[in-house]
């Protein structure tokens, strides 16, 4: 590669895009005003000093960018850099240019992926965003997520178990054909697993369908003590379908031994031998890191999840005031740019994005002074340690989940009052905690309380206030200050005026959906967390770019637009 930036535009292109666009396009707008973030010097790392000279990949990233703006595929991309003139006059290529095949652009993808810089484009788009006063650390942003479905079929368990054989086979027989003739019969497989495994032509009978995952199982464990043994090439056992197919071996039978001592190969019952988690758990043979996972009672799901964090500024009031007026003149909103996507698996919890959500940002200097989640994302550990860096977390903690809580009778943990220098907490029936015990739990710091059983048995609210066996009660407290944190959170997020506050966290929604209807991001193009989380920064930068767009032909002197009963009610109003 020989790093330099877009090519100039030849005249006779800018002319006759000029003539054919009056008022320019989007893919113009972006050559004209960010020519400078598309520099072949980003991406250096993933192509060699010697050897033929590669494309510029400054322009495969352009492309890949107008690409997701339309969501496009990689022929429809590589077909509108030929036959668009505005792709032609934003790639500075004269209008004979052929172009390029739309392989280029896969090749693109995997050079990006194998070296970690699936980011960067989206990074230095914010980064130039940042440095033109565009996004501002210290304003207000909110962050949301929503689901992914991968690009791999749904499979139950036993169709999982025979694909994997298939794709271990499929696998073998080109990298090891000689091999794997001397360990199996290759006729039987091939009749077997030729088609691919699927649940509609499976048998009707569960007789006959646990038979025959019964038989994947011997066919898989047959390969596998092939591909294990002393005598097979250890890289065989390295090929990652055959690495696979191990683990749902593992993870779909158990191998017995019978009355008689013969070996007996069994499939897993959740019951019974039990079944990996959810986050371990495979999913398909072509998609490693595709997890299932649930949200709420009616969405399920097979794939990853995606967090997109954006500027949320409001108007000053004095402007917001201006803008309300018909007669004013029209006021420009401020910019909603996104300033973070992050990508995780399915099952990965919310609140296990929120640290590095706002490490990204404290790195790229455009963290917020307020940040905008809902409930699924904070703990009170990360609402101190946000604020230890300058982010106020604006997010309603959870509610005590407590039995005494939930049903609203007894005592919820905020009825006791705590000593913290007495190291004694109070009940509501006015007995004395007997014990304070500083404890660790899940990696957590945290204070059991436990009062006395004289105290509690003779109690008239024993029955309302606990169910323990033994008859007392007892607290888990975590220290003063996280402890004095939530009950002060709780309190304020249960006053109209926080709610109000809240209340611009909605906006993330439609920018969700925006995500969804302009790029597609909500459906996986690609297989692994790698591949989908350049798929998603891409995403989130021709989003930004959709946006920015916007900004450009926005005429912040323009008038609003009067609607026909505007002008019907001014004209009775005269």
């Amino acid at each position: 590669m020989r790093p330099g930036g877009l090519p100039s535009i030849p005249e006779q292109t800018a002319r006759t895009a000029r003539a054919a666009f009056p008022g320019g396009s989007l893919p113009m707008r972006v050559r004209d005003h960010l020519a400078e973030v598309f520099d072949d010097a980003l991406f250096t790392d993933a192509f060699p000093d010697r050897g033929a000279p590669a494309q510029s990949p400054a322009l495969l990233a352009l492309v890949t960018v107008l690409q997701f703006t339309e969501n496009l595929t990689d022929r429809q991309a590589a077909d509108a850099s030929r036959d668009r003139l505005s792709w032609k006059y934003a790639l500075g290529a004269e209008l004979s240019d052929a172009g390029f095949d739309f392989s280029a652009l896969s090749k693109f993808r995997a050079r990006l992926v194998g070296h970690g810089l699936e980011r960067t484009l989206f990074d230095r788009l914010v980064e130039h965003c940042r440095e033109a006063g565009l996004i501002k650390a210290g304003g207000k942003q909110r962050t949301d997520s929503t689901h992914v479905i991968s690009a791999v079929r749904d499979l139950n368990r036993t169709e999982l178990a025979g694909e994997s054989v298939r794709a271990a086979l499929e696998a073998l027989a080109v990298a090891a054909p000689s091999w794997l003739a001397g360990v199996i019969d290759v006729a039987e497989f091939a009749e077997r697993y030729g088609p691919r495994v699927d649940g509609w032509t499976m048998p009707g009978s569960k007789t006959k369908r646990d038979r025959l995952a019964q038989v994947f199982g011997q066919d898989a464990l047959v390969l596998c003590r092939a591909a294990w043994s002393d005598t097979a090439p250890v890289w065989v056992r390295e090929i990652e379908a055959v690495a696979l197919l191990r683990q749902v071996m593992v993870q779909t039978y158990i191998i017995r031994t019978d009355g008689r001592g013969r070996e007996v190969i069994k499939k897993r019952d959740a019951d019974d031998s039990g079944v990996p988690p959810g986050h371990i758990r495979l999913a398909s043979p072509y998609d490693p890191d595709a997890r299932w996972s649930a949200k709420g009672d009616d969405l399920f799901w097979l794939g990853y999840k995606v967090h997109l964090t954006e500027t949320c500024d409001t108007l000053p009031e004095a402007e917001a005031e201006a803008e309300a007026e018909a007669e004013a003149e029209a006021v420009r909103l401020p910019l909603r740019l996104i300033t973070d996507v992050h990508t995780t698996e399915a099952t990965v919890p919310d609140v296990k994005a929120t640290a590095p959500i706002q490490q990204n940002l404290a790195e790229r200097q455009v963290a917020p002074g307020e940040h905008y989640l809902d409930s699924g994302y904070p703990s009170v550990d990360l609402v101190v340690e946000a604020a230890g860096r300058g982010i106020g977390m604006v997010t309603p903690l959870l509610a005590d989940h407590s039995p005494q809580a939930k049903a609203a009778e007894g005592f919820a943990k905020s009825a006791f009052r705590v000593d913290w220098k007495a190291r004694q907490v109070h009940c509501p029936q006015g007995a004395t905690s007997a014990g304070w015990y500083p404890v660790t739990q899940h990696r957590r710091d945290a204070i059991v309380i436990e009062f006395a059983r004289a105290d509690c048995r003779p109690c008239p609210s024993r029955t309302n206030c606990t169910s323990s066996v033994r008859g007392t009660r007892m607290l888990t407290l975590r220290p003063r200050e996280l402890h004095e944190r939530t009950t002060t959170a709780r309190t304020e997020q249960d006053t109209e005026s926080w709610r109000a506050k809240y209340a611009l966290r909605a906006g993330i929604e439609s920018t969700v959906n925006q995500a969804l209807d302009v790029t597609g991001i909500r459906q996986a193009r690609y297989r692994g967390l790698p591949k989908v989380t350049l798929q998603h920064a891409f995403s989130a930068t021709a989003l930004n770019i959709v946006r920015l767009d916007a900004w450009w032909t926005t005429n912040p002197l323009r008038k609003p637009r009067t609607s026909r009963l505007q002008r019907l009610s001014h004209q009775l109003a005269g």
